[in-house]
């Protein structure tokens, strides 16, 4: 079992940028994948990026490559979502999940209550 608490979210003029954190509980954090997702009113979640258990793999939606940078401490039991160059459409509820390394909602067993992103033009 893995608990998932999202923080870091706020609002932020578009060109800004902003630091999501995740922090897990459970000594079996080093385990997982863990991924970022999004969801904005209206719309289905969305994939935005995953890390492997080491870190050693990540990989990006294509809306959001070359501004975000997904990264983890496994000795803080931390998942982290830098996000750059923050554009209006980034705007939505962001979520960590934690399961296999993919990019579908359907591979990840646990997911954190989500913390709002909302980007000013």
């Amino acid at each position: 079992q893995v608990q998932l608490v999202e923080s870091g979210g706020g609002l932020v003029q578009a060109g800004g940028s902003l630091r999501l954190s995740c922090a897990a509980s459970g000594r079996t954090f080093s385990s997982y994948a863990m991924g970022w997702f999004r969801q904005a009113p209206g719309k289905e979640r969305e994939f935005v990026a995953a890390i492997n258990w080491s870190g050693g793999s990540t990989d990006y939606a294509h809306s959001v490559k070359g501004r975000f940078t997904i990264s983890r401490d496994n000795a803080k039991n931390t998942v982290y979502l830098q996000m750059n160059s923050l554009k209006p459409e980034d705007t939505a509820v962001y979520y960590c999940a934690a399961g296999f390394y993919g990019s579908s909602v359907s591979e990840y067993d646990y997911w954190g209550q989500g913390t709002q992103v909302t980007v000013s033009s």
